[in-house]
């Protein structure tokens, strides 16, 4: 397994036995829809992969009177070690992911050094617009007696877009040195000619 909801979800199985339904619900209630993408089809989708993969069993079916019937699912044995393998891989062991960014960047050589610029200061400002969000929903969050160890995610997020910031204020000060604009220039004058 490598589905980051997945992951969610033998989490949150490791507390009580729930339903798919449930499980989305608190998703959301946690903020863990902002790190972990998924639709209500994908996590009904995951939950069906881990049980065909023995990590789950249904173990009871339920119905109330305003709702469709419901299965809850528990963790099984298996499950609770694949968990437990999964998260000390994920925490001790760094990789390499593939950021939509950095792919902007190994390519950013085709824009203008003008235009480049001007793109990375509109990115700079949507950054700053984030980072604020993150501030105020931790503060926010602290403010209700929310514990730090339930935040940490915002805090990693808070630290990457504070580190790309500042890298992409550099980039742009790098972009806008005479010798980069004269070197780009001259290398896309000798692209042109036959």
């Amino acid at each position: 397994m490598a589905n980051p909801l997945a992951l969610a979800v033998l989490a949150w199985l490791m507390r009580e036995p729930t339903h798919p339904y449930e499980l989305g619900r608190r998703l959301q209630e946690s903020g863990q829809d902002r790190n972990i993408k998924y639709n209500r089809g994908s996590l009904y989708m995951v939950v069906e992969q881990l049980r065909k993969a023995g990590f789950i069993a249904e173990q009871a079916t339920v119905r109330d009177t305003q709702r469709p019937e419901r299965t809850l699912y528990a963790l099984t044995d298996e499950g609770r070690a694949e968990f437990y393998d999964w998260m000390r891989e994920l925490v001790s062991e760094p990789q390499h992911e593939y950021p939509r960014f950095g792919v902007a960047l190994s390519l950013l050589s085709v824009l203008s050094p003008e235009e480049s610029a001007e793109l990375l200061r509109q990115r700079s400002r949507a950054l700053d617009g984030e980072i604020g969000q993150i501030r105020d929903l931790v503060r926010g969050a602290t403010e209700q007696g929310v514990g730090w160890v339930f935040l940490i995610e915002e805090d990693y997020r808070l630290a990457l877009l504070e580190a790309e910031r500042r890298f992409v204020a550099g980039l742009v000060e790098s972009l806008e040195q005479p010798d980069y604009v004269r070197t780009w220039q001259e290398f896309f004058a000798r692209e042109e000619r036959p």
